[in-house]
């Protein structure tokens, strides 16, 4: 356990808030000392939007980072937190390195989806937008539960709920993001890896930005 690149105990003791939906953030979960190799690894995304990692290419480092988020050890912790059955669950995960001026919008993630795990991999985040906000509601970015610095490795976990509202004010340029998610089954991933890339094709194409916020 002590060679994976996230720290699990850090993740064990986060507290977890349960109001209005479930969630949890872990400051510095993917180890400090694994951030420069896994960022040295990181796939070149150069457009908006979120990529399926089988349309990527990535280092040695980057692949440790995923196999442990999408290990045994992680998904049981993930399991104990949440108070979730994760039995039968595939995992589909996405990577993003880029946010467009149209990025942040308000919305709830796909159903689904059963859990989103977001793991920021920028450095030092300075700007005072491009921050995810957890929100009450679907029409007001300032009615906010909590705010995810998007910086050195930090998570955020939340139980996909239909009122899990996240948007973020718009930020343009470099936002290095993971997401992971529990799917419901696994033409989920299928559908979902299909359509992510015929719209990374077009993205790449066009330079349009992704709805997804992240």
């Amino acid at each position: 356990m002590s060679q994976l690149p996230i720290d699990l105990d850090a993740f064990n003791a986060a507290p977890v808030a349960r109001t209005p939906f479930a969630f949890a953030m872990v400051p510095h979960f993917v180890k400090a000392e694994a951030m420069a190799s896994i960022n040295a690894d990181f796939p070149l995304v150069s457009h908006p939007g979120s990529f399926p990692l089988p349309t990527l290419k990535y280092g040695p480092a980057f692949a440790r980072l995923i196999e442990a988020i999408q290990g045994p050890e992680f998904t049981a912790a993930v399991e104990k937190k949440l108070g979730v059955d994760l039995k039968g669950r595939p995992t589909m995960v996405t990577a993003r390195g880029v946010s467009a001026a149209r990025d942040g919008q308000i919305h709830t993630d796909s159903r689904t989806k059963v859990i989103t795990v977001l793991i920021y991999m920028n450095n030092a985040w300075e700007a005072k937008t491009g921050r995810l906000r957890l929100l009450r509601g679907p029409d007001n970015l300032e009615d906010m539960i909590a705010e995810v610095p998007p910086d050195e490795g930090t998570l955020l976990i939340f139980k996909n709920e239909p009122n899990a509202w996240h948007g973020f004010h718009a930020f343009e340029g470099p936002r290095r993001v993971i997401q992971l998610n529990w799917v419901t089954d696994m033409g989920v991933v299928k559908r979902e890896q299909f359509r992510h890339r015929v719209s990374a094709f077009f993205k790449r194409l066009r330079g349009k930005p992704a709805q997804e916020a992240m």
